[in-house]
């Protein structure tokens, strides 16, 4: 399966820069839904869960300006626009799997997402985005910590 899920990000990673590529150069009615499905055929053979795909696809294409709201306060020295276009997929590909994908382990998916540096990112891409999903997955395990009450003991003298 995690050979597979692997292969679902790559698909993920490529049809969203794909996407996001056409747009830039003006291409104002590219689907990201038909560029979606060529990618899954592509590899149609290899792949056992395609819902895996249109989902991380789909909700990172549906949330991509409240993940970067979450992800540019982690990395203010590099703001999102400047940052290379790969760098900046894979970090939203890992946000929104840290934020809505509970069924996987939360080390697998920023190794997942170091990988795809690696694999497509520059050089200094993958320590990047270790650096930028461990902080934000540091954020993420904070807020879902119960708080401690600090009710003040009613205990008479």
């Amino acid at each position: 399966m995690s050979a597979n899920r692997h292969l679902g990000r790559i698909i993920s990673l490529q049809t969203l820069y794909e996407v996001a590529f056409r747009r830039e150069c003006g291409e104002k009615s590219v689907s990201i839904d038909q560029v979606l499905q060529r990618n899954i055929s592509r590899y149609q053979a290899e792949l056992d869960d395609k819902q895996f795909i249109k989902k991380l696809v789909n909700g990172v294409n549906k949330d991509q300006t409240e993940l970067d709201k979450k992800l540019q306060p982690i990395a203010p020295d590099w703001p999102l626009a400047q940052i290379a276009k790969i760098d900046h997929m894979v970090l939203q590909i890992g946000a929104y799997e840290l934020l809505n994908h509970k069924d996987v382990p939360p080390k697998v998916v920023i190794n997942e997402a170091v990988e795809l540096a690696k694999a497509y990112g520059g050089d200094n891409s993958s320590k990047f985005i270790n650096g930028v999903l461990g902080t934000l997955l540091s954020q993420i395990e904070a807020d879902t910590k119960p708080k401690k009450s600090k009710a003040k003991s009613t205990k008479k003298k």
